[in-house]
């Protein structure tokens, strides 16, 4: 594979220089900022990634105050409690997208962040404290423990929320499959070792978050992640 530095000159010339491509960069928060995160702003960003994975994300922006009153704010304590009948009186609310698996991920993410929270102080607590350098087994948490958060749907929720993370968007992995990382879009756990390793090693020769050299991957090939 190709060097960092030569990944980034690509990135570059393609995007206009290395300023604009700098300002492309995602913001990452340091593991004390994501601390200080409340819980149900964690369920709150699951539950818009869900909602707008095959969806015009647009609509989900449009109605997210309904969300924030049908769900009670996201407070995963109360929507971990959502009754039958909730759930029910919820596929008849107007002011969400009616999707029934979607709306029940809610209850079960916020039984998953409650666990979460019970072993490690918050959900925050752990998110935080979990090491980039195995960003693909959060990844793996996620998908198992998590519900509808599998894919590139946790790695945008991660993201959004500011964690490290990279995104295997459809240019990024063009990207991988480029620099001999992988032979195709990764999804098995033995691709996501191999990508793991690749962005590590970048990471450690550049100095940069996952999030960046993620992104310079994805605009060495096209549009940005």
């Amino acid at each position: 594979m190709n060097s960092f530095e030569t990944i980034w000159t690509r990135a570059a010339t393609r995007k206009g220089g290395n300023a604009a491509l700098e300002a492309l960069m995602p913001a990452v928060r340091t593991p004390d900022e994501l601390r200080e995160i409340s819980d149900d702003r964690w369920l709150a960003e699951m539950t818009r990634r869900i909602f707008q994975a095959g969806f015009n994300w647009s609509v989900i922006e449009k109605k997210w105050l309904g969300f924030e009153a049908a769900f009670k704010g996201f407070d995963p304590r109360l929507c971990a409690m959502l009754s039958d009948d909730d759930i029910d009186r919820l596929l008849k609310d107007k002011d969400i997208v009616r999707n029934a698996a979607k709306i029940l991920s809610v209850r079960e993410n916020a039984v998953f962040l409650s666990d979460l929270a019970h072993e490690h102080g918050s959900a925050a607590a752990f998110f935080a404290g979990w090491p980039v350098d195995d960003f693909a087994g959060l990844l793996d948490v996620l998908k198992k423990r998590g519900s509808r958060l599998s894919g590139t749907t946790g790695q945008y929720f991660l993201r959004f929320m500011g964690k490290d993370s990279f995104v295997l968007s459809r240019d990024v992995a063009a990207a991988l499959i480029a620099e001999g990382i992988v032979d195709r879009a990764p999804s098995s756990a033995k691709a996501l070792r191999a990508v793991q390793a690749a962005f590590n090693e970048w990471a450690a020769e550049s100095g940069r978050p996952l999030a960046h050299i993620s992104r310079t991957l994805a605009c060495s090939i096209d549009s940005p992640d």
